[in-house]
């Protein structure tokens, strides 16, 4: 790891020396550790170190980025005028105004000097311990563990200097038997906060020692956990939450603000500063994170902006870049769904028949202007009757409208959860979801699962 006065000054150096209109610096350096295990066993560990440079220059409005993870002042040199020659062949982006003027950041804390604990050695024995609760319940037990440390920084030639570090911490665990299997999940940035004893215990509630029954395909109340709302808040976010998708006309917002298009009790938001979720200052450009509400009461209200998409509209960022090159726009990563008046037992209570759903699987999209998306039902799915949890369900393929489904949204529960899949196969920058657990009245299940 690089500290914050050595990390800002070898990227002002590179700024400093380019001959280009405008340029970016953006460092990023991961430790990041992954322990894996199944079969109540651990069977895998992997490490790794990295540091990155992602260059960005801009020649008139030519632009070029070039990333190299050799961080020799000759290599930095070489990656720079690399960058040039590369932003002189380029098409002119006419729409490009600017990259980002410095303004003031907010201190936040992201960073737990306690995740050094996280060892090893640490995790392969809070995993036997978690595994063997596991076993007294006639389960096996498999997830995965990881825990990381990331530092990011950005300069550029218009006066930008940020740094942060984080810390970062989430467990996955899949319990199962004979019959059916059940879910749970953590994340935090502060590894005190981790409870693999709960953890378990939640579960080992979601597996049954009964044979799943088959239910037909068809429009069913549904409740679904956090983890579920998680997953569908995602899919809004990357399809419709941004100025990019708006701008290019590919957006379910595109020309509806201020039109109700959910129930009045979806109210969703992205706020990087929120203690609740994992706090994220400042974006990838190095401008601090503006709330930014999507859906207000079930209003379409807003959406967020990078420099480029805010450029565009003569606006100004609301801190969302992502890393560039990014052709996919300001995604939203810090999402939330404002939580309700209910408790979870009491939404089961109002469902006289129902489906019961823990999370989502393989969900991938079908009619992007709609958000209808589809996937699968796994880890802990129960058909509820007369408002109680009855037999545990064969897994359902459903494909849904996102939008249709929280325009039927009956119930909102008071307690939220932060939700993330983490990152295993990419960068480490973990993000999270904040979600209550929800009602639904009608959702639709196309089919049953083959899985």
């Amino acid at each position: 790891m690089i500290d914050r006065e050595s990390a800002v000054h070898l990227l002002r150096k590179v700024v400093q020396e380019s001959v280009a209109d405008q340029t970016e610096a953006v460092l990023l350096t991961e430790d990041s550790s992954l322990t894996r295990f199944a079969g109540s066993a651990v069977h895998q560990h992997v490490a790794e170190r990295n540091q990155t440079v992602i260059l960005r220059v801009v020649l008139r409005k030519k632009i070029a980025v070039v990333t190299t993870n050799i961080l020799r002042p000759s290599s930095l040199r070489k990656s720079l005028q690399k960058a040039i020659a590369l932003a002189k062949v380029q098409q002119a982006n006419d729409e490009f105004v600017s990259l980002p003027g410095p303004e003031s950041l907010p201190e936040t804390k992201t960073f737990f000097e306690n995740i050094s604990r996280l060892t090893p050695g640490t995790k392969v024995r809070m995993i036997k311990k978690l595994l063997r609760r596991v076993k007294e319940k006639g389960c096996r037990g498999s997830g995965a563990f990881s825990n990381g440390e990331v530092e990011m920084a950005v300069v550029n030639s218009l006066g930008v200097e940020a740094y942060q570090r984080f810390s970062d911490l989430f467990l996955h665990l899949i319990v199962e038997n004979e019959k059916s299997s059940g879910y749970a999940s953590f994340v935090a940035r502060d590894p005190d906060r981790l409870d693999a004893d709960s953890l378990a215990q939640e579960a080992i509630r979601k597996t049954s020692k009964e044979e799943p029954i088959q239910v037909e395909p068809g429009e069913y109340e549904v409740i679904l956990e956090p983890y579920a709302v998680s997953e569908l808040l995602s899919f809004l976010g990357y399809l419709g939450f941004h100025a990019l998708a708006v701008q290019e006309g590919r957006s379910f917002f595109s020309n509806r603000f201020g039109e109700k298009m959910v129930d009045e009790k979806v109210t969703v938001y992205d706020d990087g500063l929120d203690p609740e979720g994992l706090q994220v200052p400042f974006d990838f450009e190095g401008i601090a994170k503006k709330r930014v509400t999507f859906f207000d009461r079930g209003v379409a209200k807003g959406v967020t902006y990078d420099s480029f998409t805010a450029g565009r509209e003569g606006k100004k960022s609301t801190g969302h870049g992502l890393i560039a090159p990014n052709t996919e726009g300001p995604i939203p990563i810090n999402l939330f769904m404002k939580g309700g008046e209910s408790s979870l037992e009491e939404m089961v209570k109002s469902v006289r028949r129902g489906i019961y759903v823990t999370r989502f699987h393989y969900t991938n999209v079908v009619e992007p202007m709609k958000a209808v998306i589809t996937g699968m039902t796994r880890d802990g799915t129960f058909l509820i009757e007369e408002g109680e949890i009855k037999k545990p369900v064969k897994n359902l393929r459903f494909t849904e409208s996102v939008l249709k489904a929280l325009s039927r949204v009956r119930g909102v529960s008071r307690d939220r959860r932060i939700c993330s899949e983490g990152t295993v196969y990419s960068r480490r920058f973990v993000t999270g979801t904040v979600a209550p657990a929800v009602k639904i009245d009608g959702f639709n299940f196309s089919g049953v699962s083959a899985l």
